[in-house]
């Protein structure tokens, strides 16, 4: 295993580097020596701003690697390229004169020095970022952007009445919508790509989110208005499991289809509704998908719903956001009008 910045210390120009004992005594001597850090265990000098402000944006980036332990899962979220974000972090080891992380075939692992540096760069740079998020909450910033991670069902029914009543609120923000599979959305979010999400509560098992519950999802069977299922008013799909169009294994409407009381046989995947509705309505096939995908969207296909007596095929939506981290304002309004568009939705189920 190879260790980052394992020669730094011979590397490092020696007035850099200085032992707390004398950060001490220099501070005793001159109480302006604000700019020695003996926080860690060691003391460094910073030559002048250019370099605090470098070594402020490195330990930000660090703790990004440490929050992904890989550098190419961190350089994906960060939109950097892994080159850069190494260089970084050999500088940020060069700076410290200690190596941060180990590197292995899986990823990287924290050293002893990069565990301390993380526990007290990552309270440090919380309380700031909670301090802006506050004041900014608290003067009512109206404009900006935010990213909402979102399953693609939900933008047939849902999501499209949410943003509608956020951008009339709030005008000058803008709203990029991320469609994605629940395990996509979950990731969106925890790795603040995303700063709210919405998805199956199936999906989620994080302790790095917050869950707020919205409305029950029923399933039901989407046909061909030729189909022999066509003119049902319901279908027991124990007993007759007729073959089904479905998202890709990992989506939690495709883990609907394989349990112990079902087992359904998928003859054809597809990423999204739009392809999934076409590919029934050319075959003659079937899917399932939720109740509530609007009917107008289903005669653009000739396609009818029926509804699904057993077994039960019911999900939870729930909202999504980071835990430990204040709400901005523009997310906390996202998530109240989610709220509040919930118990019209539920109604139409």
């Amino acid at each position: 295993m190879r260790q980052y910045g394992q020669s730094c210390a011979t590397r490092q120009p020696a007035h850099w580097l200085v032992t707390r004992d004398a950060a001490v005594k220099r501070r005793r001597q001159d109480p302006r020596a604000d700019h020695v850090n003996m926080d860690a265990g060691f003391a460094i000098q910073l030559p002048g701003n250019t370099m605090k402000a470098n070594v402020d944006y490195q330990a930000r980036l660090f703790i990004e690697i440490a929050a992904h332990k890989s550098l190419s899962a961190a350089a994906e979220a960060l939109s950097l390229t892994q080159s850069g974000l190494s260089r970084h972090l050999a500088s940020l080891e060069e700076f410290v004169g200690q190596a941060l992380f180990v590197r292995h075939g899986r990823g990287v692992e924290l050293t002893e020095a990069g565990k301390k540096l993380l526990e007290i760069a990552s309270a440090a740079y919380q309380l700031v970022d909670n301090a802006v998020l506050q004041l900014r909450n608290e003067h009512g910033v109206t404009d900006g952007s935010i990213h909402v991670a979102t399953i693609h069902t939900l933008s047939y029914y849902f999501m499209a009445e949410v943003a509608a009543r956020f951008m009339a609120q709030r005008p000058s923000a803008s709203v990029a919508l991320l469609g994605r599979s629940s395990p996509g959305v979950v990731e969106l979010v925890e790795s603040g790509r995303a700063e709210i999400g919405f998805a199956y509560d199936s999906a989620v098992a994080s302790d790095q989110l917050d869950i707020t519950p919205l409305f029950e999802d029923d399933m039901c069977l989407v046909v061909h208005e030729n189909s022999r299922f066509a003119s049902r008013s319901g279908v027991d799909l124990r007993e007759e499991s007729p073959p089904l169009v479905a998202f890709p294994a990992g989506y939690a409407l495709r883990k609907m289809l394989h349990t112990k009381e079902f087992n359904a046989t998928v003859t054809a995947e597809v990423e999204t509704v739009d392809a999934m509705l076409k590919l029934v309505s050319i075959t003659n096939g079937q899917c399932i998908l939720p109740l509530l995908i609007p009917e107008k969207i289903l005669q653009e296909y000739q396609l009818v719903r029926v509804k699904i007596e057993q077994p039960l095929m019911r999900r939870l939506i729930v909202g999504l956001t980071r835990r430990g981290r204040p709400l901005s304002a523009m997310t906390s309004l996202m998530l109240d009008i989610a709220r509040e568009s919930a118990p019209k939705v539920a109604l139409h189920s």
